[in-house]
């Protein structure tokens, strides 16, 4: 626990309060979901509503890698949402949330290429090295809840139940935060403490929002979904997180988490439990009526995982979003083992070398519809990779790529 608690401060040390910024307030009739990054509504005294959102965001992507792992390949990572919910007398807003994906069919069975990118089996048995699994396919998350008031400053109490979605572990899922949106490509992190807990199984769980503080916590089943599978199983829970958040103000957001995951991998190799840390903030600053600056700062601890004591990472992203250009980019520094990557060296093939991965992008508004628009982008990342892990990369690789996004989000009144 002093582990995660200094994580935590030492993140928080890198960025002072922000003091002026584009506000991010919800209206009166909405409440802050700091998990999904956006505004939902909430039950107000003689303000019956019934609410139906939809949202997408989906990639074309063309890639091209160097190195003797190269593989170069079109796919297309993509999630969607549809949000359904109404209030029930002055105190209670019932919703149902669906997040789907296409990935089982729209990314290679290898899984998209992601030098250095580890996690998963393929249903063949082959594990996702160098590569990023597809998320679990058509539904990601159903989860049922219901936004009890607790009255002044818009407290209120969540409590969820989903078969299959977001447990109260790690930061905000790389999908769903802005500096995240616009990469096509997961983060290296992803398994080492930060966000992998987004698909979780039979969860139940409460969000406590207090003025400014949001205390979580969630039970579920720890075994995560095989991802080339089309099923929605239940299992018993046997894992549990916790996560506080605070909202320090309307653009500056903090939130740890801690969490103990029994059962983690599918098959009967992986470890029997593990225990992941994580802390991050994230801040939008304006720079002018037409550009703002968003910034995430994650950090990741996973003890127990693939016979490693610890493993460790780091990710910073950045964005700067115009009327119509994107500048974006990525930081990750993180532990693989050499046994992850299946590489032959001379050191214990379960301790944690460092890798660091550094992304830049552009992307550019190129149509725009009432609801949705159509972007044109590309980036490049260069790997920094120990000196035992560069004979079999054939020295530090590069990948670039370009795709087109399509993303849009639409509100309605069904009364």
């Amino acid at each position: 626990m002093r582990t995660w608690f200094a994580l935590g401060m030492v993140i928080l040390s890198f960025f002072p309060r922000s003091s002026s910024a584009q506000s991010q307030s919800c209206s009166e009739m909405e409440t802050y979901d700091p998990s999904m990054s956006m505004c939902m509504p909430r039950a107000m005294d003689a303000m019956p509503m019934s609410m139906l959102m939809l949202s997408g965001n989906g990639f074309l992507v063309g890639s091209a890698e160097t190195g003797n792992r190269a593989r170069n390949t079109f796919y297309s990572p993509n999630m969607f949402m549809v949000d359904i919910g109404t209030s029930l007398g002055n105190s209670n807003y019932l919703n149902l949330d669906y997040m789907g994906t296409l990935e089982r069919w729209t990314v290679p069975d290898a899984g998209y290429p992601e030098l250095l990118q580890i996690g998963e089996e393929n249903n063949q048995g082959v594990s996702y090295i160098d590569a990023q699994h597809p998320h679990s396919s058509p539904i990601m998350g159903l989860t049922l809840s219901d936004t009890i008031n607790l009255g002044g400053g818009k407290n209120n109490l969540k409590i969820f139940a989903a078969p299959r979605g977001e447990a109260t572990d790690g930061p905000v899922a790389f999908m769903h935060r802005p500096t995240g949106m616009v990469n096509p490509v997961a983060p290296l992190g992803h398994h080492v403490g930060q966000d992998v807990g987004h698909i979780s199984s039979s969860i139940l769980g409460e969000s406590l929002k207090l003025y400014s503080t949001h205390l979580e916590f969630s039970t579920y089943h720890g075994t995560e979904p095989k991802p080339q599978n089309v099923d929605l199983p239940l299992g018993s829970l046997n894992s549990y997180s916790f996560r506080l958040i605070e909202e320090i103000d309307p653009n500056f957001l903090a939130m740890v988490s801690y969490a103990y995951v029994s059962n983690p991998e599918p098959d009967s190799t992986g470890p029997p439990f593990v225990n992941r840390y994580s802390a991050s903030i994230y801040n939008t600053f304006p720079l002018s009526n037409r550009w703002a600056f968003n910034n995430s700062l994650i950090g990741g601890i996973i003890a127990g995982y693939d016979q490693a004591a610890t493993l460790t990472s780091f990710t910073e992203e950045f964005l700067f979003k115009g009327d119509h250009p994107r500048v974006w980019g990525r930081v990750e520094t993180l532990q693989r083992t050499p046994n992850e990557l299946q590489l032959l060296t001379g050191t214990d093939g379960n301790a944690g070398q460092w890798v660091t991965a550094l992304t830049v992008g552009y992307s550019h508004k190129i149509a725009m519809w009432e609801s949705a628009e159509l972007d044109l982008g590309a980036s490049f990342t260069a790997d920094l990779l120990p000196q035992d892990y560069q004979s079999a990369y054939g020295g530090n690789p590069f990948s670039a790529l370009a795709f087109l996004q399509l993303e849009g989000m639409k509100m309605l009144s069904l009364k």
